[in-house]
C-alpha cells in the first residue's frame, strides 16, 4: 500500500507519518527531510536548496523528482511507501503516477490533514522552541501556508475525482488523528 499524506507546512504531517510507519510498516519518504538532508550534508544541490527556501519559495520539481525515483526504484520500498509532501502540484502528480507505473505501483489513499493558518502559526512559534528550522521564521510560514494552498489546491481535486481522499481534521489531537488515520487505512 502506498499512501499520500497532504497538509501545510506545521500541520503535523510529519508526526501522522511516524505512527503510519510504525503502526503499518511503511516507510516514510519526506521531500522535507530528503531537502533538509541535502542542506545538512552542505552539497552544491543542499547549497541551492536552502537559498530556495529561506525566501519562503518551494523547490523545483527536478530536483524533487531526483530525489522520490531513488525511493519508489528500490525494492524494499515497492508498495510500502508514504509520501510526506510530495506531490505538491499537478506537474508533479503525473510525475508520481509516471514513475508509480514504471516501478508497477499506484496510489491507494490519500490523506488531507485540514489546518488553519492561525493554528500553524501557533505551532510553528511552538516548534521554534524546540527545534529551529530555516523555514520557521512567522513570516516565511505564512508565505509558504498561503502558496501550499494555492498550488496543491488543484492536487487535492485531482485525487478527490479519483475517489481515494480522505480529509481529517488536524486541529484536534494528535491521538485523535492517529486513531481516525489508523481507521481509515485498516478499511483498506
Amino acid at each position: 500500500m502506498n499512501l499520500i499524506i497532504f497538509g501545510p507546512p506545521g500541520a503535523g504531517k510529519g508526526t501522522q507519518a511516524d505512527f503510519i510507519v510504525k503502526k503499518f510498516n511503511l516507510y516514510q519518504l519526506s521531500t522535507g527531510e530528503l531537502l533538509r538532508k541535502e542542506i545538512r550534508n552542505n552539497t552544491n544541490l543542499g547549497n541551492r536548496i536552502s537559498s530556495i527556501i529561506s525566501t519562503g519559495s518551494l523547490v523545483s520539481d527536478d530536483i524533487v523528482k531526483k530525489l522520490v525515483e531513488i525511493f519508489i526504484s528500490d525494492e524494499k520500498y515497492k508498495n510500502r511507501l508514504i509520501f510526506d509532501g510530495y506531490p505538491r502540484n499537478l506537474t508533479q502528480v503525473e510525475t508520481l503516477k509516471n514513475l508509480l507505473n514504471k516501478y508497477e505501483q499506484k496510489i491507494d489513499l490519500v490523506l488531507k490533514l485540514s489546518v488553519s493558518l492561525e493554528t500553524i502559526k501557533k505551532r510553528i512559534s511552538e516548534r521554534q522552541n524546540l527545534e529551529k528550522r530555516a523555514d520557521d521564521q512567522e513570516e516565511t510560514a505564512i508565505k509558504r501556508y498561503k502558496t501550499y494552498e494555492k498550488s496543491t489546491e488543484p492536487v487535492i481535486e485531482y485525487y478527490k475525482k479519483l475517489n481515494i481522499l480522505k480529509v481529517i481534521d488536524g486541529e484536534r489531537s494528535i491521538d485523535q488523528i492517529n486513531k481516525e488515520i489508523s481507521d481509515i487505512i485498516n478499511l483498506i
